[in-house]
């Protein structure tokens, strides 16, 4: 496990690392194989903002925490992980506990920790300029949950997508 600590404008502790890497285990219990973790420590006016960034075997789990030391900021956002990591992986339990037939795939992904996901289907189609509106509208036509076009203003490739909050979100890549 790799931990990447980046400090703004606020001393860090040097023992900070090893109360990281405590906390962190009992992350690594309920998550598979944490690969990094990124840890970037601030300074909000008063407030020590700490923000963590997991990735464990391609899941990535993001939290933020602000508090007026960093040991505690750091303490109350693991915790905050923790639960997050332990309330996703029950209602995925619950799910595929619902049949016996995702029961099965279930316990048989468990059993495979080496799996690699492979790619399984490829697509190709023709990228047509419009709007993000009108992207948008086509997006709402075929009922995916993104869509990508090419941007009638910038010439760029655009890929428009639904939010959870309803609304929609652009990506514009730069090059």
């Amino acid at each position: 496990m790799q931990i990447n600590i980046t400090a703004k404008g606020v001393a860090v502790p040097p023992d900070l690392r090893e109360v990281a890497e405590k906390k962190i285990e009992k992350l690594g219990r309920l998550l598979r194989q944490i690969d990094t973790v990124d840890i970037t420590c601030s300074r909000e006016r008063q407030w020590r903002v700490v923000e963590i960034m997991l990735n464990a075997n391609g899941v990535i789990v993001r939290g933020e925490d602000r508090a007026i030391d960093l040991r505690s900021a750091i303490d109350s956002l693991l915790d905050k992980l923790e639960r997050r990591v332990k309330k996703s992986r029950s209602k995925m339990v619950e799910h595929y506990r619902s049949s016996p037939e995702t029961r099965q795939a279930w316990e048989a992904e468990e059993e495979m920790e080496d799996f690699h996901p492979r790619l399984v289907r490829s697509k190709r189609f023709t990228v047509k300029p419009m709007s993000p509106e009108e992207a948008a509208a086509q997006m709402e036509l075929v009922g995916h949950d993104f869509f990508v076009f090419r941007n009638a203003e910038t010439e760029e490739v655009n890929v428009i997508y639904r939010r959870r909050d309803g609304n929609y979100g652009l990506i514009e890549p730069e090059f």
